[in-house]
């Protein structure tokens, strides 16, 4: 089967104060806005770097019943993370403050609690999935009207323009770990990982297919694969979230809603 490469960004910015943290946080590309120390995150960040996402499916089934169809050796890799602490985000809302949370846990946890490790992740289902398909489902499928109007684009894969002011300054209150950057793109370079929902896949394209909203005229399952293959860069697709978080809650990850 193949199997597609799909990163999460380029370049290397530092975060250290030294010229070692620099030199240390530069040599990885996955995650370029780690601080000095994080070296076990910028481990696992280039692991899922380099992780195959699938992305090439012609159909899917309701209840994925093999590794194969869902991201499983990235996921195998955030739940052997040896790093921390470790803290999963129940996500469901788009409109709640949901990433503006993870960055503020993400920066109490780095500069106040000195966890350079900290790994955030977004267990993202109900309304939040919207915010993890590509432009083309949102125009396809105009994800417009499903938030009545609230959100004309995907915004929030957006990369704002404080997210290149100097990272140096971490309290910089217009900087790139400033409310100014509570986007998805910014926090994967910050080494957030962003887990995605078979089971909202399949239910969000069931509604959609049933009123009618199908301009190819696709059946369930091909909507479905559709959908799947359109997932934003650096995602991991598991097989259903609810259905995960047992799964991470095992592996250490401290539960947060």
């Amino acid at each position: 089967m193949k199997r597609t490469l799909l990163g999460v960004g380029i370049g290397a910015v530092a975060l250290g104060v030294s010229s070692t943290g620099l030199a240390a946080t530069m040599r990885g590309a996955a995650a370029p806005l780690l601080v000095g120390g994080a070296t076990t995150l910028q481990d696992l960040s280039d692991r899922l770097a380099a992780a195959p996402r699938r992305r090439d499916f012609k159909t899917v089934p309701m209840i994925l019943t093999s590794p194969d169809q869902w991201d499983s050796e990235a996921l195998d890799e955030v739940l052997r993370y040896s790093g921390g602490p470790k803290q999963v985000w129940d996500n469901t809302a788009l409109e709640s403050p949901w990433l503006n949370l993870m960055r503020n846990a993400m920066n109490t946890q780095i500069w106040s609690f000195r966890h350079p490790n900290f790994l955030a992740v977004s267990a993202t289902h109900g309304s939040a999935h919207l915010a993890l398909y590509d432009d083309y489902i949102w125009e396809k499928y105009r994800f417009a009207k499903l938030t009545k109007g609230k959100q004309k684009t995907n915004a929030f894969i957006l990369e704002p323009a404080d997210a290149q002011a100097n990272p140096v300054d971490f309290n910089d209150p217009d900087g790139v770990f400033s409310p100014h950057d509570n986007s998805i793109v910014v926090l994967q370079k910050r080494g957030a990982v962003f887990l995605a929902c078979h089971n909202e896949v399949w239910e969000l394209t069931m509604g959609l297919h049933a009123k009618g909203d199908n301009p190819d005229h696709l059946t369930h399952s091909q909507m479905a694969a559709e959908f799947t293959n359109h997932l934003i860069p650096g995602v991991i697709l598991t097989p259903g979230i609810v259905g995960t978080l047992p799964e991470l809650e095992l592996a250490g990850f401290q539960y947060a809603k």
